[in-house]
């Protein structure tokens, strides 16, 4: 044997012999199957990476669900490609499924799409060595995807998801959420209303992490007017302060009085006043009119607000309401508030999923797992699920620079991690029923 073998043979003995003394035969034999597809399962990712499947490209994503609908099928699981209306502009959603009677019902989530769209010059999966690849939505989220796939693979072909019902869930408009949410989420939450427990694949942020909760999302608007009048009569009785002096009002307002909250935060991202202003949306532009010598008439400002629970919304959009409605003399203001992702609150049953998990990676040698802090994750599609079943996500792969054109995944992590999902998947399935 050479030296350098030798040694890392002396580093991994002790994790490994500690491995097979926890791990039950079927789980030894979960974990060989994983071991002896894990460079197929790469390969696969380099396939449905090197397919373009912006959220807009919904040919792309509907051939990423048609590769990835043919792979489950091949496991034994009926596949079906769940379409949207033709003015929603969304490609659709895959979802595959098995029924039976034994052990929690499951539900896996990922997405099919990415934040590269057709025009994007991030095009292709690239291996940077043995451990990184450059790959667009490689990380966010295809790799997940495929962690779930052959997770699976691995428990079918020890015959481990007989009389098990898991409903695998790969949206295609993660990054872009359709619209209306009623709509787009729909078929995922009522999959949801047929589980015990859903697992999302978002990207990983580590080994020693996992994600119990997640903030929820919500958008916000406040428009005030003003009388408009020759700014020599500003603050008069009869011309009063003007829209911009109001909603300058309201923004301090917000900041001194509703700011401080744990996981609470709102963010005022585009402001505009003057005499006229038109805001564009889809372009994210303005156009504003105005004069240092005139009140302004009207402004507007438009921004996020991120809560943990759907109570810390309500609590803080009544305040923001209550704020909004103390105007300055003659002045108006109006807000309005759109909903977005729900929160995934930190729940009981969410960190009984946390033990386990975190039980499977220390039989695994890959030491303990801890909830990750839900104020540095975004919102997710596992969000839209949270109030029926009980959740965990970040099991996906690992890797960095997500969403840009530096978007990497870690190759050499994928095997342990579809290890752990599959044993995961597998304990789950032995426990009852809810």
């Amino acid at each position: 044997m050479k030296p350098y073998r030798f040694t890392l043979f002396l580093i991994l003995f002790p994790a490994l012999l500690v491995q097979a003394q926890r791990l039950n035969r079927a789980e030894r034999r979960i974990v060989a199957s994983v071991e002896a597809h894990a460079p197929e399962a790469i390969g696969f990712l380099e396939q449905v990476v090197n397919i373009n499947s912006g959220t807009l490209n919904l040919e792309g994503v509907r051939e990423v669900g048609r590769v990835f609908g043919n792979a489950f099928e091949e496991i034994g699981f009926e596949t079906r490609w769940i379409a949207m209306p033709d003015s929603m502009n969304r490609a659709g959603h895959l979802f595959a499924e098995i029924g039976g009677g034994k052990g929690k019902r499951l539900l896996l989530i990922g997405h099919l799409d990415t934040v590269f769209e057709k025009d994007s010059p991030f095009q292709h999966f690239e291996r940077v060595n043995d451990t990184l690849a450059h790959a667009p939505g490689g990380n966010d989220m295809k790799g997940g995807d495929v962690v779930v796939l052959y997770a699976l693979k691995a428990l079918q072909e020890n015959g481990l998801l007989e009389d098990a019902q898991i409903i695998v869930a790969f949206t295609g408009d993660e990054e872009s959420t359709g619209d209306p949410l009623e709509v787009s989420r729909r078929d995922l939450i009522a999959a949801a209303r047929r589980s015990d427990i859903a697992l999302g694949f978002e990207t990983a942020t580590g080994f020693d992490k996992a994600t119990v909760a997640r903030r929820g999302a919500s958008g916000w608007m406040v428009e005030t007017t003003g009388r408009r009048a020759h700014s020599s009569g500003v603050f008069s009785e009869r011309t009063g302060a003007g829209a911009i002096f109001e909603l300058s009002r309201i923004l301090n307002a917000f900041y001194e009085e509703v700011r401080g909250e744990e996981y609470l935060t709102f963010n005022p991202g585009i402001l505009m006043g003057g005499t006229f202003a038109e805001y564009d949306p889809l372009s994210g532009k303005a156009q504003v009119f105005g004069k240092s010598n005139v009140v302004a008439q009207t402004a507007s400002v438009r921004g996020g607000l991120r809560f943990i629970s759907e109570e810390q919304k309500e609590r803080t959009r009544a305040r923001m309401r209550e704020i909004v409605s103390q105007n300055l003399p003659q002045t108006g203001a109006e807000i309005t508030f759109s909903d977005a992702y729900p929160a995934m609150p930190p729940t009981e049953g969410n960190m009984a999923l946390l033990e386990v998990l975190n039980q499977v990676s220390l039989d695994l040698g890959q030491g303990g797992v801890t909830a990750y802090d839900p104020g540095r994750r975004g919102a997710a599609d596992v969000s839209f699920v949270a109030q029926y079943v009980s959740c965990l996500d970040g099991l996906g792969t690992m890797g960095s620079g997500a969403h840009t054109p530096k978007e990497t995944v870690n190759l050499k992590t994928m095997e342990a991690l579809t290890k752990r999902t599959a044993l995961l998947i597998y304990r789950l399935l032995q426990q009852p029923r809810s």
